[in-house]
């Protein structure tokens, strides 16, 4: 990175897949952005549901979810890297006055959401309690030093700041229209083909 430009930091923003970009886990996809330094980038891709629901997945590690807000959510491919271990997207829980996580590994991200990798966010959540939105993924997606300003510069991503709602709230089918539309985008717009006149 040449001096004179001042470093991006995409933390709590969406990277847009465009169009042209078939990668088989990134094509089409919706990544939200938990840390990112000049060291490197980590997110979560929020629109690529797997085929294990959360009862499964709690089953998996030995234990019971009680709550029926949750029984037929899907947990999400979060990335390619680390496949078997689960993170936890929620939004922030304090312990009283402080600021700190009640959990033992959260990263807390600029905006107010964070990231679980404890099991103690699972245990909580398995007898009705823990954070009321929550987002599970196995895996997650990560970039290394000017990784991802070298990929943004190559148009393989379109950036804008998140919103949980996109997260939490909106239906996995309609995630990547929507990450789209918070640019005054739709799809079809950009086409993954170069014209010509």
């Amino acid at each position: 990175m040449s001096s004179d430009s001042a470093p991006i930091n995409l933390t709590n923003h969406f990277l847009i897949a465009m169009p042209g970009l078939s990668d088989e886990v990134f094509g089409r996809s919706v990544v939200f952005m938990c840390e990112h330094s000049e060291r490197g980038a980590l997110g979560l891709v929020i629109n690529k549901p797997s085929d294990i629901l959360l009862p499964d997945l709690f089953h998996k590690v030995e234990l019971e979810l009680h709550r029926d807000d949750l029984m037929s959510t899907p947990v999400f491919q979060g990335g390619p890297v680390q496949t078997e271990r689960g993170f936890v997207l929620h939004e922030a829980v304090s312990s009283g006055d402080e600021k700190e996580s009640v959990y033992a590994s959260t990263l807390s991200i600029a905006g107010g959401l964070e990231m679980t990798t404890s099991k103690d966010v699972l245990e909580a959540m398995a007898v009705g309690a823990g954070p009321h939105k929550v987002f599970v993924s196995l895996g997650y997606a990560s970039w290394g030093q000017g990784q991802l300003e070298s990929e943004i510069t190559e148009n393989s991503w379109l950036t804008v700041e998140a919103d949980p709602a996109l997260i939490f709230d909106t239906p996995v089918e309609e995630r990547y229209a929507k990450a789209m539309k918070l640019l005054g985008l739709e799809p079809w717009m950009l086409s993954p083909d170069a014209g010509h006149a």
